[in-house]
């Protein structure tokens, strides 16, 4: 990393402390995927990203759009949604709060910085989300792998698979103890998520008609735990409006990292006649 200038930033909290930190490489033009990589795996976080020029023809106002790959210590990802609102922040403090459009492997994903009190704020727009079910004997797998028994879940949030940019298995804890105990089977749960092409799986608790408590195991990636996963509460919009947990014109608030020490808030928008979902968050340089 010594001829790369790496940032380090926190996204979903304006405390270096709290959050999910991301690596942001702001010019990345010099660099293959494998260099990518070795930089993600050297830095440790759950995901880096990385900027070069936009592809010929994505558009948005000249200087504020760029392509952006994310890489975890282990492997690449086609989206992440901290790393993004890490990366905008980055930016916004360059060049000023503001829109901006990434040019993802997912797909076109537009930012917004925001300045609110000296403090700045990115929320970016999804992808086109969608979600499947999940087969009875892969989620017996899951739950074997995260030795939670059946009785333990909320029927109320049935187990699924969501996408806005990732795959996210949503499973839904019946209470908040037991979201709090997660001892998992790292190489079992590892195995099933790569037979699903899955990036986390999300886990989620319910405390209020728009509050939740999550927590998402990222064994794919190389790390236990994700702080706070921007592309799984854009994925848990999704499932929680098809789903009719939530109403279709809805703001979340998602909860993450409390249970690491590093607490986070997501802010999770559902627009009536939009299938996209927003995500947005304050972000902040780590020293």
């Amino acid at each position: 990393m010594t001829d790369t200038e790496v940032l380090r930033y926190t996204a979903f909290s304006h405390d270096p402390e709290g959050g999910n930190p991301a690596g942001v490489v702001l010019d990345a033009a010099g660099l293959d995927g494998r260099a990518m990589l070795e930089i993600a795996a050297e830095l440790g976080y759950s995901e880096s990203a990385f900027l070069t020029a936009p592809p010929e023809g994505l558009g948005g106002a000249e200087g504020r759009s760029f392509t952006v790959r994310y890489f975890s210590p282990k492997v690449e990802v086609p989206f992440c949604g901290h790393a993004t609102v890490a990366t905008a922040v980055a930016l916004g403090e360059r060049l000023g709060p503001g829109e901006f459009l990434f040019a993802t492997r997912a797909g076109t994903v537009p930012v917004s910085v925001t300045s609110e009190g000296g403090r700045l704020r990115a929320t970016l727009t999804s992808v086109e989300p969608h979600t499947e079910e999940i087969g009875a004997a892969d989620l017996a797998e899951a739950l074997a792998a995260l030795d939670w028994p059946e009785a333990d879940l909320d029927p109320a949030i049935p187990p699924a698979i969501a996408y806005a940019g990732a795959r996210h298995l949503v499973i839904g804890a019946g209470t908040r103890a037991r979201l709090a105990d997660l001892d998992y089977d790292f190489a079992r749960l590892e195995a099933l998520m790569r037979r699903l092409d899955l990036v986390t799986v999300q886990l989620v608790h319910r405390a209020g008609p728009t509050e939740f408590h999550v927590r998402d195991p990222f064994p794919v990636g190389g790390v236990v735990e994700d702080p706070a996963t921007g592309a799984a509460a854009a994925a848990f919009g999704a499932y929680a409006r098809e789903r009719g947990l939530v109403p279709a014109d809805s703001v979340l608030t998602l909860h993450q990292g409390t249970d690491m020490g590093r607490p986070g808030v997501l802010t999770v928008e559902l627009r009536a006649g939009d299938p996209r979902v927003r995500v947005g968050g304050e972000g902040v340089r780590i020293p």
